[in-house]
């Protein structure tokens, strides 16, 4: 088993650059990468509706519409709220992630990936973090937010929605570092020293297997 033998999942807090080294990580490799766009493109050539997962967001459920999900059923008979429940919607997405998982090597990026996985032997699953500051830099540096005070704003949104989507979905704590078999703080050094790293990471693990 070599470094490029494995299934990697990367959950990372908004604005801290998990992404880029997510794609960065398997260019490197030479295996396939995932995010949300690239997710609704696959779902489409394993036979779902590609729009389905286009608009996917990391967002649990509202109280609200769980409720009238569970008491009425499909929320879709409330017309504006889409074609399916997001729970149905969550079902299709993991569904798709475990043919992908299952397809061979990968990097995948979010959306409980780890998991969706966690019953893989080839699973390797990291987190990226960094300090507020750094991640604020970053969202204004890519253009999503005017200065950092907005970008923290923007920052903790997101993140506050990714954690609830997680624990809901996965009954884990997002973020925690048990539940992940590398966290790393993204600040400590470069985005090309932070993927060697990871790799490096990877090629001892796989000696081991």
């Amino acid at each position: 088993m070599t470094e490029k033998d494995f299934v990697i999942v990367i959950g990372r807090q908004f604005g801290s650059g998990g992404r880029e080294i997510g794609r960065r990580i398997a260019e490197k490799l030479g295996i396939p990468y995932f995010d949300k766009n690239l997710l609704a493109e696959a779902a489409k050539a394993f036979g779902f509706d590609k729009d389905v997962l286009a608009d996917a967001d990391e967002k649990r459920p509202s109280f609200i519409r769980t409720f009238l999900g569970s008491s009425y059923g499909n929320t879709s008979d409330f017309g504006c709220w889409g074609s399916l429940s997001p729970d149905a919607l969550y079902d299709v997405q993991s569904r798709v992630i475990g043919r992908i998982c299952h397809a061979g090597p990968c990097v995948i990026v979010g959306r409980t990936a780890d998991y969706i996985a966690r019953e893989l032997t080839n699973l390797f699953s990291v987190f990226i973090h960094s300090p507020e500051a750094h991640r604020a830099r970053r969202i204004v540096m890519r253009n999503d937010a005017a200065d950092e005070a907005e970008a923290i704003r923007i920052a903790k949104k997101a993140d506050s929605k990714r954690e609830s989507y997680y624990n809901y979905y996965t009954g884990r704590r997002w973020g925690a570092a048990s539940n992940y078999h590398l966290s790393l703080d993204a600040s400590m050094l470069s985005m090309e020293e932070t993927v060697d790293l990871i790799i490096s990471f990877l090629k001892a693990r796989a000696a081991k297997m």
